[in-house]
């Protein structure tokens, strides 16, 4: 008999995890981690769920063993590959609700004597605990900066020293702004980015601090989860301070690789909110490959959304001008103003 194991005994198994739900399904949100060996295609679940719900049970049946028939063979090949990966682990598999796609990939596993375990409640059992968790309370500081100040780069320094971070701009595939896709892999979806969040959130139970990046609600086109976001909001934030001309070499080194194509078009969606002068101007410097000047054009801009952005936070500023990340990273910790929970080795 095949065990169902609940969703934290599941996820500290060993094993591949392999999701047999369909290429869509597994596109939209998928367990960290997880391979995909869908039981069906996205127009195959479609017709047997339809036949189902004209014909009953088991004419779905009938007509799922006819579709999947054929691809046993490779199926059982997959499963056996991935088993033989892991050392004879037990294969962690699971659909959307714990039902028959699982249920019937762990037979055709069973045939081949690979010892299996399902996901009790399957996928949907595993979203309920994505979002459950960011309910929980969590012990977050924000680290805050305008914009070019590289709190990016600090926070990645913070976490080498052992602090607890995550990286919400990594995550999402976007350093959140009109121009922060640009260089960057596509983003994932909203429900996703929910799912590497609670995975790298997960394991800080019982840091004392948690730090962030703070951000807006959306991080490009991924949305920060509700839960979290509104811990967010009343989070303490330490704001990281340096001159003009530090912040422009900074922005000039992210961006001046970039398609001049791509910052005029990113230039282009903000004209509203940077005026016409301002636009025309960065246009320009971008069409003459001055990056310094068009950046400078855009800060007063981003700059004051930053500074409306703090209203409500209890805020406390650090000057940082000169030291790189991973100096800075030490003297916030010298400080006193991170605690790192894991020190990293000397």
């Amino acid at each position: 008999m095949v065990v169902s194991l609940p969703i934290d005994a599941f996820l500290a198994g060993g094993g591949a995890l392999i999701d047999v739900r369909t290429p869509a399904e597994f596109r939209q949100g998928h367990i960290p981690g997880a391979r995909n060996l869908p039981l069906f295609s996205d127009a195959e679940r479609a017709e047997v769920g339809t036949l189902y719900k004209q014909q009953g049970r088991q004419a779905a049946v009938l007509r799922g063993l006819a579709l999947v028939g054929p691809r046993m063979h490779a199926m059982a090949a997959e499963l056996a590959a991935w088993s033989e990966r892991t050392a004879g682990a037990p294969l962690r598999l699971h659909c959307w609700r714990g039902g028959m796609r699982s249920a019937s990939v762990a037979w055709l596993a069973g045939q081949l004597e690979l010892p299996v375990v399902l996901l009790e409640g399957g996928y949907k059992s595993y979203r309920h605990w994505v979002l459950e968790l960011f309910e929980r309370p969590w012990p977050l500081r924000l680290l805050g900066g305008r914009t070019g100040t590289g709190k990016t780069e600090l926070l990645l320094a913070l976490r080498e020293l052992g602090a607890a971070v995550v990286d919400l701009e990594g995550l999402a595939h976007h350093r959140g702004s009109s121009f922060g896709g640009l260089g960057l892999p596509e983003q994932p979806t909203s429900e996703h980015y929910e799912n590497s969040l609670a995975t790298v959130l997960a394991p800080m139970a019982g840091a004392g601090q948690i730090w962030l990046e703070a951000e807006s609600a959306m991080v490009g086109r991924c949305r920060i989860p509700a839960g979290l976001w509104r811990q967010m909001k009343a989070a303490p934030v330490l704001a990281v301070e340096r001159p003009l001309a530090e912040r422009v070499t900074h922005l000039v080194t992210i961006y001046g690789a970039q398609d001049p194509l791509a910052l005029a078009e990113a230039t282009q969606r903000i004209a509203r909110r940077l005026g016409p002068q301002r636009t025309a101007a960065a246009l320009e410097a971008i069409g003459q490959r001055d990056w310094a000047s068009a950046c400078r054009q855009m800060l007063d801009y981003y700059d004051r959304c930053y500074d409306h952005g703090l209203d409500g936070h209890a805020c406390r500023a650090v000057d940082l001008g000169g030291l790189g990340a991973a100096a800075a990273a030490l003297e916030l910790v010298s400080r006193g103003l991170v605690v790192l929970n894991h020190p990293a080795a000397a």
